[in-house]
């Protein structure tokens, strides 16, 4: 996002087909800079249902095929939008999802919570069926975890990135302005990740005190 604020084109194409949440997100962050807020979106392609749910969050956006994004380009960036849709954040398009679900933890799915505040379990809420929070030690579907120091968050991401296969490891830190003594932000949390072998595709807001990544191993 730092090269396209500072150097806005006239449209960016998004490909909805593997990724398309995270599609979203850019799209959302795109929107909520300044700088390239007016910029044209065009998402490519996706299943009908991603697509649907990108449409809610960014209307005034350009949807279409490959096989006519040429002239979809063309005309986004004749008519780019003059009142478009700025988010609150680029979180929004989760807003009102439940936690759970928001963390992709599936019915019967077992997370494992480590280093979390006490009671963090009763802010997940109604988990799915059969679904439950295991111990630390346990074999789990989701690990998340809660990091406050960018020392631990080096000294262990070796050890718990082994928890990243299926996309299964969130790494959550405190979000600036909320008086939790901390050094780690977005920005580092990805560094590090990604310098370990990890990949990040999602981000969300775990509460109004704490916002997470998550990573799965590279392929």
């Amino acid at each position: 996002m730092t090269a396209l604020r500072r150097r806005p084109p006239d449209a960016i194409v998004i490909d909805l087909t593997r990724q398309p949440m995270q599609g979203r997100d850019l799209g959302l962050a795109v929107r909520q800079a300044t700088s390239t807020r007016c910029v044209a979106i065009v998402f490519v392609d996706g299943l009908p249902e991603k697509v649907a749910r990108v449409q809610q969050s960014l209307p005034d956006a350009t949807f279409t095929p490959w096989s006519r994004v040429r002239g979809a380009i063309r005309n986004a960036i004749a008519n780019p939008p003059k009142d478009p849709v700025v988010p609150s954040s680029a979180m929004a398009g989760y807003a009102g999802t439940p936690l759970p679900k928001k963390l992709g933890l599936k019915p019967g799915g077992r997370v494992a919570l480590v280093g979390a505040p006490k009671a963090f379990a009763a802010t997940l809420g109604p988990l799915p069926k059969d679904a439950r929070v295991v111990d630390s030690r346990a074999k789990r579907d989701l690990t998340l975890w809660f990091v406050k120091r960018q020392s631990v968050l080096r000294r262990e991401i070796k050890r718990m990135g082994k928890f990243a296969g299926g996309g299964g490891l969130w790494i959550v830190w405190p979000k600036q302005g909320t008086g939790i003594a901390t050094d780690v932000t977005q920005v580092e949390v990805r560094k590090v990740g990604l310098a370990s072998g990890l990949v990040d595709f999602k981000i969300a807001k775990i509460d109004d005190a704490w916002a997470g990544l998550r990573f799965s191993q590279r392929k």
